[in-house]
């Protein structure tokens, strides 16, 4: 496969530094990424019938049923970040489809328990497992030192994003802005 060397960046976010070069290539690499697995969970989704919380949920399932732990529609609701009444409309719809079930809890007679279907497993890997061994591949390839540098740098990207934005730094300090600059905080 040959190997393309990310876009520039349109200069939106970041002025032309020859300090940042490295770090734009990278950041454009990520968002092609992204844009790419976007793409692939639209057609997956078209593929299957569902929509992004409906392909979440199935998912979430499945690990929870490989891994022997029972999922109740509140743990189900938890994990999505949506209410009850839109929980028991997905699952609703997952029944609906073949893509889950709804069992009586065995040791609480009040509880229910959500579970994926035989049929949803086969689907799910039917429609990902050439894609999923594509990309284990690739990165099983990496070499130790190279797994661990893309581990860390997306450990760190992924505390970056999880930051709030819009909380205030503390006062006195100075923030960085886009293209290096600082400045005092409010």
């Amino acid at each position: 496969m040959a190997q393309q060397r990310p876009r520039p960046s349109s200069g939106y976010w970041y002025a032309p530094e020859p300090d940042l070069e490295r770090g734009l290539d990278v950041l454009n690499a990520l968002r092609d990424y992204r844009s790419a697995e976007t793409a692939m969970r639209r057609r997956t989704r078209d593929s299957m019938g569902m929509n992004e919380t409906d392909l979440i949920a199935v998912r979430f399932l499945l690990q929870a049923e490989q891994a022997g732990e029972r999922i109740g529609p509140k743990d189900l609701g938890a994990k999505l970040g949506i209410s009850s009444a839109s929980t028991t409309t997905l699952i609703d719809r997952l029944v609906a489809s073949g893509h889950a079930r709804r069992e009586d809890h065995p040791t609480d007679r009040r509880a229910l328990v959500i579970r994926p279907t035989t049929d949803s497993d086969t689907e799910v890997r039917a429609t990902l497992g050439g894609m999923h061994a594509r990309m284990m591949a690739v990165a099983a390839a990496l070499s130790d030192a190279d797994a661990r540098a893309v581990i860390d740098f997306l450990t760190q990207m992924r505390e970056v994003l999880n930051q709030d934005e819009h909380q205030a730094p503390p006062v006195g300090t100075t923030t960085q802005g886009a293209t290096g600059g600082t400045g005092p905080s409010a």
